[in-house]
């Protein structure tokens, strides 16, 4: 996750086959380059003091809110990754059809930070990470056993570079050599810590290149320990870091690139949440205090993150250590200085005074805030057992992944009938990522990839029993080596007692469209669909309670707001004013844990640590 880069003639002469070189030869082409150990921009000093929003996280219509409290805070500038699957219809679709309109018009959020005054550091991959569903890889490239993500193999560099041409078209223009706000392009993205193949690297180098990105400068970002490996000799390289270690980190910096620019590609202003874990908070005191130092030093600083908002929908990443899988939660505030919903914490007026401190520059007046308000409670009356909302199944001898099928998100459903009755350990090779599984409809357990858990003992009551295994995506690892095998649903196969199990109907239930579920006003509990409609006179922001919940997905006017757990910390999801309207406002909620006749409440503040 990172900002910087330079390209000078003679070191892009390195790069064999790269074209339209000529275009980076020149400093007053309003090009940022290196000059020693900082960055010039047309003959004059610049210090880069940055900040990351990503504009998948924040609503369209708060865009231009969140920039202003970025210059308000004294920030010159902003970084955002772009994020391949947002925009990827997949290949099922046709080559090549990506979406950038609406809330995914990255290049508008581009050019209202430049009608804010901000530069833009520019993050494309194709690989992010950012907690960001499989690093913000479409999952359609797991269908292929031949597309190797994050490596040299040829299926994957020919996807990766159909979209970062296509990302070309829509942001190369909006450089700072063609009149622009984008100062820097990052290459690929901390591939340090993944691996060393420096061939790769340059591919994707030629890459952004080919795609048009030859007018802003160039760089690479990894932490100082792993900088070797992700690095190229021909480009900057900037270092990631968190609260506490600058002084150390630009150290290990120096001795590595001894004549390079000093840039914290990202300072992290705080951490994300793990689901079942605690709400991470860092020393906003010492934060302003490191900050304050790293700019006295003439350093320039990317703070990750400025304002982290939502993973809304199914965005949410994972991580993994080892055989532990923690997915991350819907809410992405990270504790930043702007909070989730655009709030102003005491962390932003530190950092805004350490900035005004380091720089003896007065920064604009904060826009108004933005009012929040707790609705009045919505009994959720109909509901619709998810058994009966099933599509057609897909007749399959052997388990299929999600992938297989064609399925990005959401849940699918296993079944198969068991002949005989018996006891034994139902085995699940490789479940990816939570499963109930029921016995003739009823719910005889739960598996839970986050605590190691694959197998459960059965006992089958009768002959010709029906097994149902209901497996959610509860987000692909986003992070680290396991994460390019990241299939979804079950992965290998379904044992019984030792035996494989075979002959499975299989329903994909991606869960797209919920305005055409069979409704009715009757008690549901279990796996089950929840409706229900609230009176908005003005719409504002606000946040849905769901501590009253199970674990499930939460849909506002047909807009997916993200995921629920009872296990926390997030106790309840941001909904922002754009997402209502005034008069009738229709709430959908799926829930695996439900109960009969629930009722949802609202709350104007966040609930980030079901602890408080």
């Amino acid at each position: 996750m990172n900002k910087h880069a330079v390209t000078l003639l003679t070191s892009l002469a390195i790069l064999a086959g790269a074209t339209d070189l000529h275009a980076q030869t020149a400093p007053s082409d309003h090009i940022l380059h290196p000059a020693g150990d900082h960055f010039e921009l047309d003959g004059q000093r610049v210090q880069i003091i940055s900040g990351a929003i990503h504009y998948a996280r924040v609503p369209r219509a708060y865009w231009r809110d969140r920039l202003k409290k970025a210059k308000a805070m004294g920030l010159n500038t902003i970084e955002t990754y772009v994020f391949w699957n947002l925009h990827d219809a997949g290949p099922d679709s046709g080559p090549g059809r990506y979406d950038f309109s609406g809330q995914n018009d990255v290049a508008e959020f581009i050019r209202e930070a430049q009608q804010e005054g901000l530069y833009v550091i520019l993050r494309p991959g194709p690989y992010v990470c950012a907690e960001w569903e499989f690093g913000g890889y479409p999952a359609w490239l797991l269908k292929d056993p031949n597309i190797k993500v994050r490596t040299s193999a040829p299926a994957f560099i020919a996807a990766a570079s159909l979209w970062l041409h296509r990302l070309g078209q829509e942001l190369a223009p909006l450089q700072s050599g063609n009149g622009g706000p984008i100062i820097a392009t990052q290459v690929e993205n901390e591939y340090g810590s993944f691996g060393s193949d420096h061939a790769y690297m340059e591919q994707i180098h030629k890459i952004l290149l080919d795609s048009g990105f030859t007018r802003s400068m160039l760089y690479t970002a990894d932490g100082a320990d792993v900088l070797p490996n992700g690095s190229l000799p021909e480009l900057p390289a900037v270092i990631n870091f968190g609260t506490g270690s600058a002084k150390a980190e630009f150290a290990k910096l120096e001795k590595l690139r001894p004549t390079g620019p000093r840039m914290s590609g990202e300072y992290w202003a705080g951490w994300f949440d793990h689901w079942g874990e605690k709400h991470h908070t860092a020393d906003a005191k010492l934060e302003a205090g490191e900050l304050k130092w790293m700019l006295t030093q003439g350093y320039s600083v990317n703070l990750y993150m400025f304002h982290g908002g939502t993973s809304f929908g199914w965005m949410n990443g994972a991580n993994t250590s080892g055989k532990e899988y923690q997915p991350t939660v819907t809410s992405y505030d990270y504790d930043a200085p702007v909070s989730e919903s655009g709030e102003l914490t005491p962390k932003y007026f530190l950092l805004r005074d350490a900035i005004q401190q380091a720089t003896g520059k007065q920064p604009p007046a904060p826009p108004v805030a933005i009012p929040a308000r707790a609705f009045a409670s919505v009994p959720l009356v109909s509901s619709a057992p998810l058994f009966n909302t099933l599509p057609k199944p897909i007749q399959s001898n052997e388990i299929q992944s999600m992938e297989a099928l064609g399925q990005g998100y959401g849940y699918i459903l296993y079944r198969t009938t068991i002949d005989a009755a018996q006891s034994g350990e139902l085995k699940l090779d490789e479940l990816h990522s939570y499963a109930q599984v029921y016995l003739d409809g009823k719910l005889a357990g739960t598996l839970d990839r986050r605590l190691a858990q694959s197998a459960l003992t059965l006992t089958i009551p009768h002959d010709r029993t029906r097994l149902d295994i209901l497996v959610e995506n509860t987000g692909r690892v986003n992070f680290g080596h396991q994460f390019p095998m990241e299939r979804a649903g079950i992965t290998h196969q379904v044992t019984l007692a030792g035996k494989p199990l075979e002959g499975w109907s299989i329903y994909p239930l991606p869960m797209q469209q919920t305005d055409q579920l069979p409704f009715a006003k009757a008690a549901c509990e279990g796996a089950c669909f929840y409706e229900g409609d609230f009176d908005v006179d003005h719409p504002a922001d606000t946040f849905l309670d769901t501590r009253g919940l199970g674990k499930g997905m939460v849909w506002v006017n047909g807009t997916p707001l993200g995921r629920f757990w009872k296990i926390g910390p997030q106790g309840a999801l941001y909904l922002p004013a754009p997402f209502l309207k005034a008069g009738r406002n229709r709430i959908v909620v799926f829930d695996l844990e439900g109960k009969a006749n629930p009722t949802l409440s609202f709350s104007d503040k966040p609930i980030l640590d079901l602890r408080q």
